[in-house]
């Protein structure tokens, strides 16, 4: 049997966007996204759940990860709507992003460590560069940053 849901459940637009730090312009692009789904009343007007202040929190924290709003989406297809979620919700979700931190900080760790060394260099050309690309052999590998991106 569904709960019957009060105004006291329920919190404006407004109010979402002052728990959360967001713009309500931002609040409604993640409900354009079908990140947030707001209930609607009688006059329609939008109402979020007092659970989307985590929801909306959980987008901000994944953003600022590196996540993408693919990778949110499908990882919040795992969290319960209608009711802020548990431990045990955050453990599952927070097992299905570990992975893509865990490649994310190997990135920014390559990143860090060859970064120094081709600007310290001074040459700046990565067709020229001896140390690090000689006889631009990199090119050869495909676009982008080669260093950073290769495994």
């Amino acid at each position: 049997m569904a709960k019957t849901l009060s105004s006291k459940d329920l919190i404006p637009i407004g109010e979402m966007a002052r728990r959360t730090g967001l713009s309500v312009s931002a609040i409604r692009f993640y409900e354009d996204k079908g990140l947030v789904e707001p209930v609607r009343t009688s006059g329609n007007q939008r109402r979020f759940l007092r659970s989307d202040i985590r929801r909306l929190s959980f987008i901000l924290i994944a953003q600022q990860l590196g996540l993408s709003l693919g990778e949110i989406d499908e990882v919040m297809r795992g969290l319960p709507y209608g009711r802020t979620p548990n431990a045990r919700d955050w453990k599952a979700i927070s097992a299905k992003i570990r992975d893509r931190i865990e490649v994310r900080i190997k990135e920014l760790e390559r990143t860090r460590d060859s970064l120094d060394g081709c600007i310290g260099c001074g040459c700046l050309s990565l067709e020229k560069c001896a140390i690090y690309n000689p006889g631009d052999k990199l090119g050869e590998d495909g676009p982008g940053p080669r260093q950073v991106l290769a495994d």
